[in-house]
């Protein structure tokens, strides 16, 4: 006899058929695009806010400002289904399946759903079934006085009392389940093509139970014509069956079993209210599309479902209450505009984020910090050795005056800017004492009067800061002033190939601003991208020493390491 279980080892075969299908799409998916750097197997972006809807955008707002670690739960599309089954009494009398049924529609029934999810590992689900069972007992029993054979006196009239116990019943049941699950959270993937899951919940069934005690001619069944049995056994089982079916293939079903239950109504209908159970697996199929097995077991309390119970006398033909069970297949439909939701958060991985993250950091960038600096050098106050240099003032890397010949006097205050050493040392002005006093005039008298000074860049960087700009602007003021001075730019290159290369971006910059912007010729510039000592994210510049010559630009010594920042 088939039954239930060959349905669900058939509805597992064919989703295992679906496997490659399955493996294509994660190798497919699991690919990096190189246009946003975002990794195509996460399911979701949770630094989108498309997804987000209005009543979480504040936590939203407080995750991408980096004042709260959690992102906002995203919208997630709804999923509605539709189902067909074998339903079965679990009870007094064997139930039958579609392909040993009298009739094949009195063992199947059909189900549709809608499922929300509440969460990563928890949904709630409303789910409609109607559904038809039977059953008959090959094995024939004396009738008592139980109901229906007592009300139509069968047990007096017809065969000495010999029945079979058979049943049709119909269904209609409605039910709010609460479905988790915890297949989401892996480790070591990021899509999900497999979903188990459990559920429980409550709700109500309108039932009707008949049983068939005449042919559609009005004649009681003669029983006595069927194949005979031993020991309470039959001898063979194709035959008994082949008679049931003949017998019952026009069974109208005349007696409807009797409720006496205060929710009876109509030709014995009763409502019961019904506790649900089961567990199910779900394949995925598609983005939008997953195949559904499920077995699920329905609690009303009664022990008429199948149409026998326990006699008014007491003899016991099945105390216990019946169980209605509920094997099905069905498919899931995921509903929803892709671009504001994301998949039903059970197939949802909520690793997907931080994984990426870890992989490719975008949101754990943070912003450079503003550092204070109380006297405006472009030196943080931190590391600054001279904390208060006036406005204006160029300074070095440590934050202090530049001092160019090294006398000690610096430069904003030396009127002497570039002595000798062998006229050094100097008075409080920056005057050196040679012993001939026409070497240091005719030095001071040549030297050009345009401030040295440095420029202060942000790492890996040779973009030119609005601060930098204004001193720049000043710089231009003074060559403009002094139109036979040329200035020497001065890079500070590491011993790296990248350091070099940016030394040279950040010299080639400096003059291009000065040639474009302020409208200083090129030639009057000196393109020195090696040769300083200081901080390897500064440029130094200064006037040139009378005679001092150089070109103006060089050839990058690394152009494959450029930047554009």
């Amino acid at each position: 006899m088939v039954n239930k279980k060959y349905l669900l080892i058939a509805g597992v075969c064919s989703a295992l058929a679906f496997q490659p299908a399955f493996a294509q799409e994660s190798n497919q998916q699991a690919s990096w695009s190189s246009r946003d750097m975002t990794y195509r197997g996460q399911s979701y972006d949770a630094l989108d806010t498309a997804y987000i809807p209005q009543s979480r955008m504040e936590q939203q707002k407080q995750f991408l400002n980096h004042q709260y670690a959690y992102p906002s739960r995203p919208r997630n599309m709804w999923e509605v289904g539709v189902d067909v089954g074998i339903p079965t009494v679990i009870g007094d009398v064997l139930p039958k399946t579609p392909l040993n049924a009298a009739k094949p529609f009195d063992a199947l029934g059909f189900g549709a759903w809608v499922r929300k999810a509440l969460g990563y590992s928890f949904s709630w689900r409303v789910e409609y079934q109607y559904a038809k069972a039977s059953g008959f007992n090959y094995a024939p029993r004396q009738a008592t006085t139980e109901n229906p054979w007592k009300s139509i006196s069968y047990y007096k009239t017809n065969n000495n009392g010999l029945i079979f116990n058979n049943y049709v019943m119909s269904s209609h049941e409605l039910t709010l389940q609460l479905v988790g699950n915890i297949n989401n959270i892996k480790f070591n993937r990021a899509k999900n093509s497999l979903s188990l899951y459990g559920f429980a919940g409550i709700g109500a069934m309108v039932w009707h139970t008949s049983v068939s005690t005449m042919k559609d001619d009005g004649s009681y069944y003669d029983f006595s014509s069927a194949p005979p049995v031993q020991d309470g056994l039959w001898k063979n089982r194709k035959d008994r069956n082949k008679w049931y079916k003949d017998q019952l293939k026009d069974a109208d079903y005349n007696y409807n079993v009797e409720h006496t239950s205060p929710w009876s109504f109509g030709d014995n209908n009763e409502i019961s209210p019904v506790v649900v159970a089961g567990f199910g697996v779900q394949f995925k199929l598609g983005e939008r599309v997953s195949l559904q097995l499920e077995d699920k077991v329905s609690i009303l309390g009664s022990d008429l479902l199948d149409g026998v119970q326990m006699d008014p006398y007491g003899n016991a033909l099945g105390s216990n209450p019946d169980l209605f069970n509920y094997a099905s297949v069905g498919l899931g439909f995921n509903l929803g505009n892709n671009k504001r939701r994301v998949l039903p958060l059970w197939w949802v991985n909520p690793m997907d984020h931080i994984y990426n993250e870890l992989s490719d950091p975008r949101h754990m960038n943070l912003p450079d910090p503003v550092l204070p600096d109380s006297d405006g050098d472009g030196v943080t106050d931190q590391f600054d050795k001279c904390p208060d240099t006036p406005s204006g003032v160029a300074v070095d890397a440590h934050g202090c005056p530049l001092d160019t010949d090294g006398d000690g006097v610096p430069d904003y205050k030396d009127k002497q800017l570039i002595t000798p050493t062998e006229c050094q040392p100097v008075d409080a002005d920056g005057v050196g004492k040679c012993p001939d006093p026409e070497c240091c005039h005719n030095i001071h008298g040549t030297a050009c009067n345009i401030m040295a000074g440095a420029i202060s860049f942000k790492s890996n960087s040779a973009r030119l800061s609005s601060d930098v700009q204004n001193q720049l602007a000043v710089l231009g003021a003074q060559m403009k002033a002094d139109p036979t001075c040329k200035v020497v730019v001065i890079g500070n290159a590491g011993h790296s190939k990248l350091q070099q290369q940016r030394s040279w971006d950040r010299v080639n910059a400096v003059i291009n601003y000065m040639s474009e912007t302020q409208q200083v010729s090129r030639d009057r510039f000196i393109f020195q991208y090696q040769g300083g000592t200081g901080d390897i994210n500064s440029v130094m510049y200064r006037p040139a020493m009378p005679g001092e010559e150089g070109p103006s630009n060089v050839a990058p010594p690394h152009p494959q390491l450029g930047t554009s920042k």
